[in-house]
Parts: structure tokens; C-alpha cells; sequence
């Protein structure tokens, strides 16, 4: 194992029913892929206890949390001041995921776009990564990430990318990360994998979204954090790097945005 090129899995839902009771298992064969760290996500801030504890379970596992945009309307509206207090946890080391997402849930975009601006605010004042969902709602995105920024700097990863090239740039221009997930593994995928192949190396995370979007050859399978290797893989291939060289790069980009994260292994 220790020849397996690390990489970390900057995002996964381990707390969801598909893994409930396996944990250890997932872990273990993370690990013997070389996922040595994983983000595990909370999407409904109730359910946060749950995601603390599974961060304080098991070593690798960090976590973040927030109120996903499908979910905005259905949700008490977060505030900025509960996320700031959720934040002082040492394993909590992002804000969200929070976005938009017009492709399922376009009635409820004004409340979105609200929640939205409370967890940059979060992310503004903790100085943690924001951690976005965007879905057929480029233009409003790529305006109020920028129109934020102005007000004040903030960093961000655009989660499980795969939108335009359009929403790509503006987020890579406002110094934001993009983040591959197995979608960009599909053979159909081509388009994604350009507009990854356009983007600075530097700027690049590699994902799960665990559990699901699988890559493959595991695609229609429930997806888990040992799968990152096969997304990573590809993404050397998009980058034309050798996998060791692309795997250490991922991880540096990680703890450059991830800086929490980063911090808490070296001090571990």
C-alpha cells in the first residue's frame, strides 16, 4: 500500500443508508486504493450530529455541511452565525454544499439563491472553502459567485463539475477550483473532459460524490471513496500526466483549499 500514489476523495455522502453499518469496510479498501482522506458531506444541517460523529469515528474522514439546493425549500434557512459555530470543529474544514439547482427544483430559486448567499458569507468569515452544486443555473451562479467575491474574497470548489465551459472560466477566474467526479470518466463525456483538459492542473480535485455516479467500470454500481483511483486515473490520462505525478498534484491543490484538512494531518 505504501506504493499506492495517495489521493483524497474531496467529496462523499458516507452517512447516507447505502453505507450503514460498512464503514470500517469503506475505509479499508479506501485505503488500499490509496484514498487516504475523504470529505464526507452533510446536506441537511440536522442531520450534522450524524456527519460529526462519523468524522470522529475514523481518522481519514473529514466533513462539512450545509443546505443543498434541492433541499433549500424544505429546510429551515440556515444562518450564518449556526455555520460559523458548526465550523470550530477540528474535522469540519468546508461550507456546504450549497448552489443552485434549476434542473429539478427551479420553483424554489429565490430561496436558493438566498441560502446560497448565507453560506458565502459563512465561507467569508471562516476563511473555509465553499463547496458548490450548480445544475442548469450557470448564469445566476457564475453572477452572484462573482458579485460575492467582490464584496469579499472567499475561496470555493465547483463540486462534481459538469456544467459549461462558460460557468468553468468564470469560476476559475475568480481563483475557484473545479472538481472531477466519475461523470468525467463516461465514455460520453468528452465535452467535460475539454473543458477539464482547458483548466490550469492546479486547480483540479478529484471526487466521488459516493454513492453515487460510479465511474467506471462500476458505473450503475453504488459508487464509494476507493472509486476516486479510477476518476484520478482518467484525469491523468485528460492531463497527460503519469498517474503518480497527477495523484500528488490533486493532493496538493487539495490541501492548498483544504487548508484544515491539511493542517490537522500534519499536526496528527
Amino acid at each position: 500500500m505504501s506504493d499506492t500514489p495517495q489521493i483524497t476523495d474531496s467529496h462523499c455522502h458516507l452517512d447516507f443508508p447505502d453505507f450503514e453499518g460498512q464503514l470500517d469496510q469503506i475505509v479499508g479498501n479506501a485505503a488500499e486504493a490509496g484514498v487516504t482522506r475523504m470529505v464526507t458531506i452533510c446536506t441537511r444541517l440536522r442531520n450534522e450530529p450524524t456527519i460529526r460523529a462519523i468524522a470522529e469515528a475514523h481518522a481519514p474522514i473529514f466533513y462539512a455541511a450545509g443546505t443543498h439546493p434541492m433541499s433549500a425549500a424544505d429546510e429551515p434557512m440556515a444562518t450564518v452565525d449556526e455555520l460559523v459555530a458548526l465550523s470550530r470543529h477540528p474535522k469540519f474544514v468546508g461550507i456546504g454544499e450549497t448552489g443552485l439547482d434549476y434542473h429539478y427544483t427551479a420553483d424554489s430559486a429565490k430561496v436558493q439563491k438566498e441560502s446560497l448567499r448565507v453560506h458565502i458569507e459563512a465561507a467569508q468569515r471562516t476563511g473555509l472553502p465553499l463547496i458548490i452544486h450548480a445544475r442548469a443555473a450557470d448564469d445566476d451562479m457564475a453572477r452572484i459567485l462573482a458579485e460575492e467575491h467582490r464584496n469579499a474574497r472567499y475561496s470555493c470548489v465547483m463540486h462534481c463539475f459538469s456544467s459549461s465551459a462558460e460557468l468553468a472560466r468564470a469560476a476559475l477566474d475568480l481563483g475557484f477550483y473545479l472538481s472531477m467526479s466519475g461523470i468525467t470518466a463516461f465514455p460520453k463525456s468528452q465535452e467535460l473532459r475539454d473543458i477539464f483538459a482547458a483548466a490550469p492542473v492546479d486547480r483540479v480535485l478529484v471526487e466521488t460524490d459516493a454513492p453515487y455516479l460510479a465511474p467506471p467500470p462500476f458505473r450503475g454500481k453504488r459508487n464509494e471513496p476507493a472509486y476516486t483511483a479510477y476518476t484520478a486515473r482518467k484525469g491523468a490520462e485528460v492531463f497527460g500526466m503519469d498517474y503518480v505525478d497527477f495523484a500528488a498534484q490533486t493532493q496538493a491543490n487539495f490541501d492548498r483549499l483544504f487548508t484544515k484538512a491539511a493542517t490537522y494531518e500534519a499536526a496528527a
